[in-house]
């Protein structure tokens, strides 16, 4: 008969024997050691000095083991999840090319602060503006408007064209002053 540990069942232990057998993440393996430990009799201290862990690892999947849950060993995914997928960038592709209008806000160009936002209530997935920028970056794209080049004058100098609107109230709506400002050498 096959001697009984203090939390797993023998289906369990074998089952995590098992699964040392197969080419595991590092910390996978560490997580089905401290459980085998564990039910052999040892401590917290001497598991973590044995697997070289932390303590608030060992505790977690000590109490794993004790609580029936030994088989979750591979629920919990390493590292931070991965939260852009395709669907996300194919929206964030198409939500640059159209207007923030077409989308009823009331602005014209688009900000990585707002399409994080606008991201995050139509997908709720939450990207920070700075990755916002990085992945535009990757796809070749930007929020900035594209620089226009600015007109030469006749003798092919650069012009700067300013135009002032009379912001009060006037006669005619569509009132403009335009000025065109050519440098002139000394």
């Amino acid at each position: 008969m096959e001697k009984q540990g203090q939390y797993l069942t023998p289906f369990q232990h074998k089952l995590l024997l098992k699964s040392l057998q197969a080419d595991l993440r590092p910390e996978y393996r560490r997580r089905i050691e401290i459980m085998l430990l564990a039910d052999t009799g040892q401590s917290q201290a001497q598991i973590c000095k044995a697997l070289g862990c932390s303590q608030e690892m060992a505790r977690y999947w000590i109490v794993m083991a004790q609580t029936g849950q030994a088989h979750r060993w591979n629920d919990h995914s390493m590292g931070r999840p991965k939260t852009v997928n395709e669907q996300y960038l194919a929206r964030l592709k198409e939500l640059v090319s159209h207007s923030p209008r077409e989308y009823d806000y009331s602005f014209q160009r688009w900000t990585a602060q707002w399409l994080s936002k606008h991201l995050a209530k139509e997908l709720d997935i939450k990207v920070s503006a700075c990755h916002i920028n990085r992945l535009l970056k990757e796809m070749g794209l930007s929020t900035r408007q594209k620089c226009e080049s600015a007109q030469l004058g006749t003798d092919g100098t650069k012009d700067s064209n300013i135009t002032i609107r009379d912001l009060q109230s006037s006669p005619d709506p569509n009132f403009l002053w335009s000025f065109n400002l050519i440098k002139t050498s000394n």
